[in-house]
């Protein structure tokens, strides 16, 4: 059997109960990582200048980001602007702000987001968000330089 030692005349002895860990620190590792900046964060430094492009864009790259979306498959564009945007979201939180409580949504990452934005399209980070960013056509057609450089160098 397990458990048990088999020798001691048929008595079962089961190894006594550990003592619990001290201090509780056995649960956590000794180094914790860092957790990277969200999106919100990031929107935040960049528009207050405390974050360079090429740090933004590389959070922006591996984020979550939150679209709003029709009964069609695809992106939702605002056409009452100079150039044509996209509305997107930081969190459900700010696209239920905009949309709705009701409102239909998709979920990409940022590198998603540039690699299928349609060609002369911008987009709207955060709406109604207090710290709304705005990249026009020309701003998204740098962020893809910058995506291609990063991977193909």
């Amino acid at each position: 059997m397990y458990g048990y030692d088999q020798n001691q005349g048929g008595q079962q002895q089961y190894a006594p109960p550990q003592p619990p860990p001290q201090g509780g620190y056995a649960e956590q590792p000794l180094y914790p990582e860092p957790s990277p900046p969200s999106l919100a964060d990031a929107v935040r430094a960049f528009t207050t200048g405390s974050l360079s492009a090429e740090d933004f864009q590389q959070i922006f790259a591996t984020s979550k980001v939150y679209c709003p979306r029709g009964d069609n498959p695809g992106f939702l564009a605002l056409h009452n602007t100079q150039q044509p945007v996209i509305p997107m979201f930081t969190s459900l939180k700010e696209l239920r702000k905009y949309a709705g409580k009701e409102s239909k949504y998709f979920v990409i990452t940022g590198a998603e987001v540039i690699d299928l934005l349609p060609t002369g399209y911008g987009f709207v980070l955060d709406m109604e968000g207090e710290h709304r960013m705005v990249f026009d056509a020309k701003a998204v057609e740098q962020m893809v330089d910058f995506a291609m450089r990063r991977m193909y160098g």
